[in-house]
């Protein structure tokens, strides 16, 4: 959502950018797709019939790949604005679990706002995707699950290197990889310089991993190239090739449960 044609020329914006990029790394391999919708003008939207055109050129060009949609209230803060892409009915919608301080933005996420959401999403056979930054939110997730707003099979996204929530070290990924039963899927995402050791130490250890531009627009630490999606995802799959890491499909992905049946 913050990267635009003017940070970054990778930055997929219009509905057919962002088919073609996530057609691209499809072929190349991956699981999920996490979207996210734009205006004409590169602004970031909520609104149901761009998410659309998204969706069906996606589902188009790739069949089998888990749909992630984005109920972020960065950008717009009403539930009506921020469930509109639920009812597209996608394979997944992300579900962050508590609000959060970024640099310089504030993620308001209320429980009745995340509790409401989750409703709506189990009620559309979209599965969560819980978005964590911190313990907290973790500990809120099995209090959802306890509660029965969320249902197995549960996916995590545990995202490392925010100011104000996990920090990228083994001390921090242990204790939250430590607090989610074994049985649970795990993606890590890290933020800017962190996200290439955050996915490293994922792919060594076997647990998924989230890559993309959303997160990092930079090759290097040192932030003298900007790179696009597709070559970020090249690293993942040549770091997968050391490590001997078989690529989860997004077929076998599906089967556990994942797929939306009413889509």
């Amino acid at each position: 959502m913050v990267p635009t044609k003017a940070i970054t020329p990778h930055v997929p914006t219009s509905p057919h950018e962002i088919i073609e990029q996530t057609h691209e790394a499809y072929e190349l391999g991956i699981t999920i797709a996490h979207l996210h919708a734009r205006l004409e003008d590169g602004t970031p939207t909520h609104k149901k019939s761009v998410y659309q055109k998204i969706f069906e050129g996606v589902r188009k060009h790739c069949p089998d790949l888990i749909l992630c949609g984005s109920t972020s209230g960065r950008m717009v803060k009403d539930f009506d604005s921020r469930s509109e892409v639920i009812e597209l009915k996608p394979d997944m919608c992300s579900l962050t679990l508590s609000s959060l301080n970024f640099l310089k933005q504030a993620s308001v996420n209320a429980p009745d706002m995340v509790q409401r959401l989750a409703e709506k999403m189990a009620k559309n056979g979209v599965t969560p995707e819980l978005e964590c930054f911190d313990l907290g939110m973790i500990n809120y997730g099995h209090y959802l699950i306890d509660k029965g707003y969320v249902k197995a099979p549960v996916y995590w996204n545990l995202i490392f290197g925010n100011i104000a929530g996990f920090q990228a070290n083994f001390q921090h990924l242990g204790t939250a990889l430590s607090s989610i039963p074994k049985e649970h899927l795990i993606g890590l995402s890290g933020l800017s310089n962190y996200q290439l050791q955050v996915n490293a130490a994922a792919i060594a250890l076997g647990y998924g991993v989230r890559v993309g531009i959303e997160d990092n627009i930079w090759w290097d630490n040192q932030r003298t190239r900007q790179c696009s999606n597709i070559e970020l995802l090249k690293r993942i799959h040549n770091l997968m090739d050391i490590h001997q890491a078989p690529l989860f499909t997004a077929k076998a992905f599906g089967a556990l449960g994942f797929r939306n049946n009413e889509a």
